[in-house]
């Protein structure tokens, strides 16, 4: 029997009963909003993308020590597909599972997960603290200064780039452009003031 898509609306209803916080949220809603943009760029579907990059952190702020463990526990009892589960997995490959992506989905959700964290650093430190106006070039600059978001773990997102075959400032250039479709909903689209 197979079982019923996630839609949106109730796959973020369940990230909320386990997430609090308004940076991981922020974090969920860049990720989704790059892994929509790369489904439409590629042909594949940005629904179940999207949903995938929304959830991926699900058990992050309640379950750290479990990250992607209690994930799974979450999505399966919640009665999710089991391609959706494992593509949320996979994102820990090397770090907390040991799930390697094997999809072009898998790939690129590890490929961006903390590429989309240094471009949120990267905004707040910039003038108009916006990616609407932010160039790639931005990114790449930060990335050489080791103590700028040092949490960002760059040989991940380098990894991630190699599995999917693109070259990493096409990854940056195309995670800013998915994450300008989100900016109002993450606190860095440009305001009156900028």
């Amino acid at each position: 029997m197979n079982q019923p898509t996630p839609n949106r609306d109730a796959a973020f209803d369940l990230f909320k009963r386990y997430n609090h916080t308004q940076s991981l949220t922020f974090h969920a809603l860049s990720v989704e909003g790059v892994m929509r943009h790369f489904a439409q760029k590629w042909g594949e579907d940005p629904e179940e993308w999207g949903i995938i990059g929304l959830v991926h952190d699900i058990d992050y702020e309640m379950y750290p020590d479990d990250h992607c463990t209690k994930a799974q526990e979450i999505l399966t009892e919640a009665g999710w597909p089991a391609a959706y589960i494992r593509a949320v997995v996979s994102h820990g490959w090397g770090i907390v599972s040991d799930v390697k992506p094997e999809t072009r989905l898998e790939k690129t959700l590890y490929a961006i997960d903390e590429l989309t964290g240094l471009i949120t650093s990267t905004a707040l430190v910039r003038p108009s603290r916006s990616v609407m106006d932010m160039k790639p070039k931005s990114v790449k600059k930060k990335w050489k200064e080791k103590s700028f978001a040092a949490g960002v773990d760059r040989s991940v997102i380098e990894k991630g780039a190699e599995m999917l075959d693109i070259e990493l400032s096409e990854l940056i250039s195309e995670s800013i452009l998915g994450m300008r479709s989100v900016a109002s909903h993450i606190g860095l689209g440009m305001t009156e003031t900028n």
